[in-house]
């Protein structure tokens, strides 16, 4: 019986914890729209999308070949 002294004290100071949380979340907005999360999942995000494959170049002119020293044997 003793136990109860202790516990129903112990049991009081919790609940004022989990009112004064509460208290605090609804004064933080936490509870101000439910909805936006769960729609955000079916977002697509801009960053998340591939990139679309680049232009196709213009075809290059041919280029000679270069004329640094070759090994032809001169020397």
């Amino acid at each position: 019986m003793n136990i109860l002294l202790f516990l129903i004290p112990v049991s009081m100071l919790f609940l004022g914890l989990a009112v004064w949380a509460f208290i605090w979340a609804v004064k933080g907005r936490q509870f101000e729209d439910l909805d936006a999360s769960a729609l955000d999942i079916l977002r697509d995000d801009e960053r998340d999308r591939p990139l679309p494959p680049p232009a196709a170049a213009p075809p290059e002119a041919p280029q000679a070949p270069d004329r640094r020293d070759s090994d032809d044997g001169d020397g």
